[in-house]
């Protein structure tokens, strides 16, 4: 299990998903949830950065993530098996500004259609998104953002997440993207044809000497 929480956490940071110290992620085995420590390092992680609760909480609780009360209500509500949660940037801008994410590209489109943006008074660590992320991660995968804070995308494993992760932050540069260049479709290339020749008679042949055909 910590390979793969390292190989994801290496693969977010690498990506620009998560800043330094923050994101976190998580896996459930039966009833018990498996979750990255307050303030470790993503890109870095060591076997100890790890740590077991329960789906109740427990003694372990205050070694946890701030997001544990996240991760748990959705476990608790969903088919989710693995959780991640990411700080990537034009995610985070683009939930500042819009009611939802709608992809532009065909890929997002086909993986995850939309993003909901869940507007909430504390993002971190919050009791209100708690409450609501799990209505907009019903089913075994999905993603949503709480605003100004990052995305939250849920798998039957840490790769499916972090698939899901990657596409939406995707979706987002190329939204991005679209609306810098004031979302104008590129112009049109002129076409060049050529001009209709005036008379029968192309220029440059001169014209023919029909002399010889006279009566004489």
């Amino acid at each position: 299990m910590y390979k793969d929480f390292k190989r994801i956490g290496e693969l977010l940071f690498r990506e620009g998903l998560v800043d330094s110290h923050g994101g976190n992620m998580s896996v459930r085995q039966g009833d018990k949830i498996f979750i990255t420590k307050k303030d470790t390092m993503l890109g870095d992680l060591k076997e100890g950065d790890i740590v077991e609760v329960g789906m109740e909480p427990g003694e372990n609780d205050r070694e946890a993530s701030r997001e544990l009360i996240s991760h748990r209500s959705i476990y608790k509500q969903t088919k989710a098996q693995a959780i991640i949660h990411a700080h990537s940037a034009n995610a985070i801008a683009i939930s500042i500004t819009d009611n939802k994410i709608i992809p532009q590209d065909a890929e997002g489109l086909f993986l995850y259609k939309a993003a909901s943006i869940i507007r909430v008074r504390n993002a971190v660590g919050s009791d209100e998104a708690a409450r609501l992320l799990p209505a907009f991660l019903s089913g075994e995968k999905g993603v949503a953002v709480v605003k100004g804070h990052g995305s939250f995308a849920t798998g039957k494993d840490l790769e499916e997440a972090y698939k899901l992760t990657s596409s939406l932050e995707n979706s987002c540069k190329i939204i991005v993207a679209v609306r810098a260049s004031g979302g104008k479709p590129a112009p049109r290339k002129e076409r060049h044809e050529p001009r209709h020749l005036k008379g029968g008679i192309p220029p440059g042949l001169g014209v023919m000497d029909r002399s010889r055909l006279r009566r004489r």
